[in-house]
């Protein structure tokens, strides 16, 4: 499915490399280490941002949506294919909103190659012009293959194209939701900045290896950024990544780790859009796990008005967009089986100083799309001239682990009360058995008046339902908390919910 942010990001984010870190004769080996990718991004921030002047055919810029999807790597030129290696690359070619130009080099024993495509990398459908047949075409990326689902099959699992844009899916699961290098001014009046992997590296691995390794070289005209990415798939895709940024200029909006996805409507608001489906979406909740112990989970919206949320003050153990929703019957869309797309959840590695998650929730009418992102916002700008260092893992997986013995939300459901002057909410929890005796509800809200509240069993989800219902009293936004206690002791995490009176 194509998304709008591709086009966004590639529109706007047309960046230089820093000075060429590749020999000039693409054929040649150079040395490469973490070190000189280092060296090279604390040397461009101290430049003059130039955009970079891409030298794309003029054809390919014109390639319609379906044109661009005809052009294909031929799985016979993959990378590694030759050394039977446990990994494969393929190339993806600039065209249609990917008017960005990359480079992508391999490494092996510290020296680097960089790829170049030649005509017989790609079979091209008749309605291609046959004229980019004929030459080297540019690159804007790559995806990479494993034997993630079968020992027979080579499948795709992860995928780097686009501004600072990449996406993986584990074992069984289909794309949905991807990840960015960096987010800079993301929501903000000014306009959002959407710094570009410009020059990636992808070491060689062993006969045997379980992890590739990847680095990249990020820009911007805010920012530089070395990154290095240790991706191992499975059950569950694991990614290790190692940010160091280079401001170029105060980073007062930044996102650390950011996540972007899809929602469109579940069952609390289905009825803004006239569709045969019970929800669309690739991500329906935001999860939060904090070191002291609490677990967040925030149901997603498809706001009237754009819309953005803040979550602790520090670093968690960890947060990320979840897409909990994983029965067919809840979606009753056969061509997006969205009940297979993955959950991303991030868990920082060392300090990240204060701070806070940060949703962004963007009003959508379209799947195609993605108005929903999360990030780790540092509470003090950064700073030119000195390096900030991000270390943290983004697991790709169904579903993320909830904290030991804590009840999870299951589904989210709310409309009007018979007389129309109050809304009613439904909450499912499992996880913290039936029986709800000695159980009690706590239940807060920033504004309007609640009343009927219960707690009830749930026998068939073999959990319990907490409902209420809740008159606005005229209030236009409203911050609900609810979560079910045993004695003073949470049994189940906490349902924080915004409701909007548009």
């Amino acid at each position: 499915m194509a998304r709008s942010w591709w086009a966004l990001a590639l529109l706007v984010a047309a960046y230089a490399p820093c000075a060429q870190l590749r020999a000039a004769d693409t054929a040649a080996a150079y040395p490469f280490s973490m070190e000189v990718l280092l060296a090279e991004a604390k040397r461009g921030a101290a430049t003059l941002f130039a955009p970079q002047r891409n030298t794309v055919p003029a054809a390919l810029g014109k390639l319609s949506p379906e044109q661009y999807r005809s052009i294909r790597f031929n799985p016979e030129m993959g990378i590694w294919r030759a050394e039977e290696l446990p990994f494969r690359l393929e190339l993806l070619p600039v065209g249609f909103n990917f008017q960005t130009n990359v480079t992508v080099s391999t490494v092996d024993a510290g020296m680097a190659r960089d790829l170049v495509a030649t005509p017989a990398m790609f079979d091209m459908a008749p309605s291609v012009p046959a004229k980019l047949g004929l030459v080297s075409l540019p690159l804007s990326g790559f995806r990479v293959l494993s034997h993630i689902n079968s020992n027979k099959v080579w499948d795709e699992f992860l995928v780097f194209q686009g501004a600072s844009y990449f996406r993986a899916v584990a074992q069984h699961l289909l794309y949905g939701l991807s990840a960015r290098g960096l987010a800079i001014d993301t929501a903000e009046p000014s306009g959002e900045e959407f710094p570009s992997f410009t020059h990636f590296w992808v070491e060689q691995p062993a006969p045997r290896a379980a992890q590739l390794v990847i680095y990249a070289l990020l820009e911007s005209k805010s920012a530089t950024g070395a990154f290095r990415f240790t991706v191992q798939p499975g059950v569950e895709t694991a990614m290790d990544v190692d940010a160091t940024l280079f401001p170029r200029v105060e980073l007062k909006v930044v996102g650390i780790a950011p996540l972007t996805s899809m929602f469109l409507f579940d069952e609390t608001n289905r009825g803004r859009l006239d569709d045969y489906r019970p929800e669309v979406h690739d991500s329906d909740g935001l999860q939060v796990n904090s070191r002291s112990g609490e677990q967040i989970w925030r149901p997603l919206a498809n706001p009237a008005k754009l819309q953005i949320s803040t979550f602790t003050t520090a670093p968690p153990q960890g947060f990320g967009l979840v897409q909990r929703s994983r029965q067919q019957s809840d979606y009753q869309d056969f061509e997006n089986m969205y009940e297979r797309r993955p959950s991303a959840w991030v868990e920082p590695a060392g300090e990240w100083g204060p701070g806070s998650v940060e949703l962004v929730e963007i009003p959508s009418g379209r799947e195609t799309n993605d108005n929903i992102v999360a990030f780790w916002r540092p509470a003090a700008p950064l700073q030119p001239g000195h390096g900030a260092h991000f270390a943290y893992r983004i697991t790709w997986n169904a579903l993320p682990k909830p904290l030991k013995g804590m009840g999870t939300t299951m589904a989210t459901r709310s409309g009007a009360s018979l007389d129309g002057r109050r809304r009613v909410f439904l909450v499912d929890f499992v996880g913290a058995g039936d029986n709800v005796d000695g159980l009690r509800l706590d239940l807060s809200a920033s504004a309007g008046k609640l009343s009927n509240v219960a707690l009830l069993s749930n026998a068939a989800l073999h959990g319990v339902r907490a409902s209420f219902e809740i008159d606005p009293n005229g209030a236009d936004l409203i911050e609900m908390r609810l979560r079910v206690m045993r004695g003073n002791k949470p049994i189940t995490e906490t349902w924080l919910y915004r409701w909007t009176a548009s």
